[in-house]
């Protein structure tokens, strides 16, 4: 019989797994190449049972720790895993999110045991991975145009690269030198995970740590179960829109019912759009993120995040709609935008349920910027890539927070230095965008202004959000301010759209306005 874990014993192995999933996430950001990674921590790792269920996951990327626990099984169940096997893939309708994140899994054996005892795997954002436009995130209809997708292959077989995979990936991206080197640096990541999990399996004994794992899964389901129990039994509704999907469709809708019966949760997104021509379309495990992230938000910040947290859920949705997309439909923005928006009207529906915890809407954007082109001064092609913060909404009991990542992003920005460096880019102005907080009893967070020269010929792509309406505020508080983005030419400020593809020449510049976070309760 099965001796369950004391509190304080629990406590300790959620610590150690939780510490090795930090080491393999801090591995990967000092051996990477490119500042995306390096500098911005736009990364995640995580820890796998024998079963492939996620039994803990860095707090690293929100977008991540639903999705990846899909891309583990995937792999599991296309690949035969080896010791020493690394298996890479990024397909959305696998697990995937959107093809710039790459995903590395690899078996954890222990000696003597012919089946894997675990798996770690790691998800990083790849600044290019082909397609259309540098950095992988153009304006097209067909997920052919955004780049190399990857389906579950083998990067290494028994501790070895596989020569075609690498030279296939790297044929297809423009900065391959930089490429190899985030390649590598996730692979130094999954070595270290492994090893150290292997160790905690030989000192704790693998029955015991494995008992440990379903235990602390058990202990997350508990957690969202006294979630489940603070609401009223009923169903509560919202709508909200994203405002275009760059290629002709505006207004499109998101919907969304949050029913609690009896100990179960459903999120039902069966009401939303069809799917649009344009890349803001979410597959399901976008979308699984975005649930996860809000159920774990609303059960506490203690709550492990683990497969467990979901024991107790159900989502529903239609596919071929915006939250839900058929191949071959274009991916990259539903990844970074509807993916906040999903947040928002899940948010928006649960708050008559559970007023005291639930804030306004935040910025509800990424702002997706990618540059590219050909850099004289250093020989090499570049390719930039980053989001911009903006305002966090307001709440019952303080104001929002202003200029940072909101939801479900949780990077860093480049710093200046390390931009102005490494590409032929130079920051004019960074700060706050005053006033851009929605008024009210508590005030949203301001958000960023933010505006760069281009010093040679490039191309770019900007993906954003909220521009054609500000967040909404909650209880009587106002929306924060839309945001706004223009390119300066010859000094003149031209307006762009919020999802656009343009030529610069040296000398022009962008700036970008991003929303502040809607106000809570009448000011």
């Amino acid at each position: 019989m099965a001796v369950r874990p004391k509190a304080v014993e629990l406590a300790l192995v959620h610590g150690r797994l939780a510490a090795v999933a930090d080491e393999m996430g801090t591995i990967l950001a000092q051996a990477a190449f490119s500042p995306n990674i390096k500098e911005r921590r736009d990364l995640s790792c995580a820890l796998f049972d024998a079963h492939g269920e996620m039994v803990c996951h860095a707090a690293h990327i929100p977008v991540h720790v639903g999705s990846t626990p899909l891309s583990v099984r995937a792999a599991i169940e296309h690949c035969e895993l080896g010791r020493g096997d690394v298996v890479m893939l990024n397909d959305p309708w696998a697990g995937g999110t959107h093809l710039p994140d790459l995903t590395l899994v690899t078996p954890v054996y222990l000696d003597g045991m012919k089946r894997p005892y675990g798996y770690v795997a790691n998800r990083a954002h790849h600044a290019d991975i082909g397609g259309h436009s540098p950095g992988s995130m153009a304006l097209v209809g067909d997920i052919h145009q955004e780049g190399l997708r990857i389906p579950p292959v083998h990067l290494e077989r028994g501790g070895r690269r596989v020569r075609e995979t690498v030279e296939l990936f790297l044929a297809n991206t423009r900065v391959s030198e930089e490429r190899l080197g985030d390649l590598d640096a996730q692979v130094a990541s999954l070595r270290a995970g492994a090893a150290r999990l292997a160790g905690l399996a030989a000192t704790q004994g693998p029955a015991r740590l494995t008992g440990q794992m379903k235990e602390l899964q058990n202990y997350s389901a508990r957690l969202v179960a006294a979630l489940i129990g603070r609401l009223p039994n009923g169903r509560w509704q919202a709508r909200d829109l994203l405002d275009d999907d760059g290629c002709g469709t505006r207004d499109i809708e998101l919907r969304v019912a949050v029913e609690r019966r009896g100990q179960g949760l459903t999120f039902d997104f069966t009401g939303s759009a069809a799917q649009v021509d344009g890349p803001l379309n979410a597959n399901r495990a976008v979308t699984t993120s975005a649930v996860f992230y809000v159920v774990a938000c609303l059960a506490g910040h203690e709550v492990p995040a683990n497969s467990g947290m979901m024991e107790a859920v159900t989502i529903r949705t239609v596919e071929g709609s915006v939250v839900d997309c058929r191949f071959p439909a274009a991916v990259a923005g539903g990844n970074v935008e509807t993916s906040q928006r999903i947040v928002d009207v899940v948010l928006k529906a649960l708050a008559p349920a559970l007023p005291g915890l639930i804030p306004a809407a935040s910025c509800g954007t990424m702002t997706n910027i990618a540059l590219g082109g050909w850099d004289p001064v250093r020989a090499r092609f570049f390719s930039y890539y980053e989001t911009v913060g903006g305002g966090a909404g307001a709440g019952p009991t303080r104001p929002g927070a202003s200029a940072l990542q909101t939801h479900m992003t949780n990077t860093r920005n480049t710093p200046v230095e390390v931009l102005e460096s490494y590409y032929p880019i130079r920051v004019l102005r960074y700060g706050q965008r005053r006033r851009s907080g929605g008024p009210g009893k508590h005030r949203g967070g301001e958000g960023i202004e933010r505006e760069i020269e281009v010093l040679v010929p490039a191309e770019l792509t900007l993906l954003a959000e909220r521009r054609r309406r500000g967040p909404e505020g909650l209880r009587g508080g106002g929306p924060g301010k839309a945001g706004r983005d223009a390119v300066i030419r010859k000094g003149r400020a031209e307006p762009v759209p919020s999802k656009t593809n343009l030529k610069l020449e040296p000398g022009d510049r962008l700036r970008v306005r991003t929303p502040g976070g809607g106000g809570w309760g009448k000011a």
